[in-house]
């Protein structure tokens, strides 16, 4: 299983060095476990704001790789998806998986434990049963209004 993110000769927790405006492309990439979850349709409650995840996976998602068949060119086969930078995180780290890098390092917090960036391993995602492998829906197949049956829990 190839994974597409390059976490090669990086500095050693640079995330902790570097504010997330100052990281360059491969440092801001890398901070991405692989969980596949961002993916994920979401539904979001329009009287509370509340925004929960559905095992509905976005057409694009390898539900084994947990990674986008089509990331460099995703637009032109989903104009919506999100490119999250550090500039639009304020925006969009609300609707981001809770145990996302992204949404964490936003918030002050720390990485997990299980984060690839500290074990060095791409498959630690997987192995801590936060990723999404093998367990999705097709967007496809799934109907609008079936949606909510699909609704996950998300560890905190």
């Amino acid at each position: 299983m190839t994974n597409q993110i390059n976490r090669t000769g990086l500095a050693k927790r640079f995330w902790e060095k570097k504010p997330l405006h100052k990281l360059n492309q491969q440092e801001w990439e890398a901070l991405c476990d692989g969980c596949g979850k961002c993916c994920l349709n979401k539904l979001e409650d329009e009287d509370s704001g509340e925004v929960v995840l559905t095992r509905v996976a976005c057409r694009l998602l390898d539900d084994q790789s947990c990674q986008c068949t089509q990331y460099p060119i995703r637009h032109q086969f989903v104009p919506e998806c999100i490119v999250l930078k550090p500039d639009n995180l304020d925006t969009h780290a609300y609707w981001m998986p809770q145990t996302c890098a992204y949404r964490l390092l936003w918030q002050g917090n720390p990485l997990p434990d299980w984060h690839p960036l500290l074990t060095q391993d791409p498959e630690s995602v997987h192995a801590a049963e936060v990723s999404v492998r093998g367990w999705t829906v097709s967007e496809f197949e799934t109907p609008i209004e079936e949606w909510e049956e699909h609704i996950i829990e998300e560890p905190t």
